[in-house]
């Protein structure tokens, strides 16, 4: 369970069946707590991609008990701090999230698409995993209260010089 005051992220994806996944379960744990996590797709698959599941198992040691390919219809009336699209189909069709939350756009390749052999797929499964893992890094390192939304009506006023 997230404190009072996690830092709300969802990830958002076309299928909602790797990329947003896989950046769900990895800020959990890299998150310490401080991120609550959710996922979820423009047009979602219906299911996660079991090399999605594997890799998260075998990679990063992490149990993906839980996941699931879900709309963002679902999370329609949720507020967040930070939206972060993980494609750029998906990217166009949210340039506005309600709630006005801060919006990064991190592309990754979509895994789930790649046609080749089955290491070749798995190989690009990890791949991505492991750039979402450094990019989370880096916004695990950023001050909390830096990534937080202010409240509906609030307005920071500017730093004095």
């Amino acid at each position: 369970m997230n404190p009072p005051g996690a830092v709300r992220v969802l990830f958002l994806s076309m299928g909602n069946a790797a990329r947003s996944i896989m950046a769900e379960y990895l800020l959990r744990r890299l998150g310490h707590g401080h991120f609550e996590t959710f996922s979820a797709g423009v047009l979602p698959r219906g299911e996660v991609h079991p090399l999605a599941l594997k890799v998260l198992r075998e990679r990063f040691r992490l149990d993906p008990e839980g996941a699931r390919s879900k709309s963002w219809e679902e999370l329609r009336g949720e507020r967040f701090d930070w939206v972060i699209t993980l494609c750029d189909k998906t990217h166009e069709a949210w340039a506005v999230w309600p709630g006005q939350p801060r919006m990064a756009h991190w592309d990754e390749p979509d895994p789930v698409a790649f046609e080749g052999s089955e290491a070749a797929r798995e190989q690009l499964f990890i791949q991505v995993g492991r750039e979402l893992s450094q990019r989370l890094d880096l916004l695990c390192a950023l001050p909390l209260e830096k990534l937080m939304h202010p409240p509906y009506g609030e307005v920071r006023a500017a730093s004095p010089m």
